[in-house]
This record gives structure tokens, C-alpha cells and sequence, in this order.
């Protein structure tokens, strides 16, 4: 069993529930012979590139299904025969699904190999932007400026254990 995609067009004159009756013909068809239908999208009425049967314009529709190479045969032969039925591209799909599938695990052990990184470490930049802790980056005897005070913001006094002086201005105590 192997998974396919089939888009097929319809004349535009055709009504609604001509188009559903041809959908519930193809997936019978198809569960007839062992498949199952996964999904059925309607994309509706679009312009075609170019003229297929003196028609310009054509509906839409995708069929994805599971199947063995005889259904599939059987499916477009029956493809072939309907009268309201432009065009039909009928592609595999399991192939590629494949290819993604073992590419997804190739990264992921890629992945796994790679080392963990280190614990960042503040870089020049960041410390005088601001990243990080700012009493931790801060120069010994230099008052600590917030990161976000601007040019002309007051510098706050600095503590009296660190300078070993009296503090400049106390505030009255209660």
C-alpha cells in the first residue's frame, strides 16, 4: 500500500451535486479495491493556465488516498472515461513523506551530537549596555549606574562601606 495524491479538474458547468456524486464514485472505486480515502479537499473553480476543452475555467479537486498500484490503475481508468472530468494528476506521495521522515531523524541526531553550550558569559558589549547584573560588572570605587538612566540622570551616593567615609548627605532619622 502506498499513499497518493490525485488532483483532477471539472468542467465549471457542472452543479454541486454532480461534483459530490463523481467524489462518492471515486472513493468507492477506490475502497473497492482495498484503499482508503484520507482526505478530500474541494479547492472550487479556478482559471486554468491555459484553454483544455474549450474551457478556461475548471473546479478543483484533491484526492489522498492509500492504495496498491492495481486500484490506482483501475482509479484512472475510470478517470479516463468520465465525461465532466478535464484533466486528472494522479502523483505518489509516500516517497517523499519518506525522504522527509529520514531527514527529520538525520537532524536530530545531528542534533544530539553537537555539544551543550557553555554558560554565556557577559560580553564588553552587554556589560556596558547593561546586560546582566549591574553591582556584579561594576568597577570596584565606582558608583553603579542603573542601565536604563540616560545621559545627566543623578549618579546615586555611594555606600558608605565600600568608600570607607561617612556618607555625604544623611537623612534625618525618625
Amino acid at each position: 500500500m502506498r499513499i497518493y495524491e490525485n488532483l483532477f479538474i471539472v468542467k465549471p458547468d457542472a452543479t454541486e451535486e454532480e461534483i459530490d456524486h463523481l467524489i462518492e464514485q471515486m472513493s468507492k472505486n477506490i475502497t473497492a479495491t482495498g484503499g482508503t480515502v484520507d482526505k478530500v479537499e474541494k479547492w472550487g473553480k479556478r482559471r486554468l493556465a491555459y484553454r483544455v476543452e474549450k474551457q478556461r475555467e475548471g473546479y478543483y479537486i484533491l484526492l489522498t488516498f492509500t492504495a496498491d498500484s492495481q486500484a490506482v490503475r483501475e482509479f484512472e481508468r475510470r478517470m479516463r472515461v468520465q465525461d465532466s472530468v478535464i484533466k486528472f494528476l494522479t502523483v505518489r506521495i509516500d516517497e517523499t513523506l519518506k525522504r522527509i521522515e529520514k531527514r527529520k531523524k538525520v537532524r536530530e541526531k545531528r542534533a544530539l551530537r553537537r555539544p551543550k553550550p557553555a554558560a554565556a558569559v557577559p560580553s564588553l558589549a552587554q556589560q556596558m549596555l547593561g546586560g546582566g547584573s549591574e553591582e556584579a560588572h561594576a568597577a570596584p570605587g565606582l558608583p553603579v549606574v542603573p542601565a536604563h538612566a540616560g545621559p545627566g540622570a543623578p549618579v546615586p551616593a555611594e555606600p558608605a562601606a565600600v568608600s570607607g567615609a561617612e556618607p555625604a548627605a544623611a537623612t534625618p532619622k525618625e
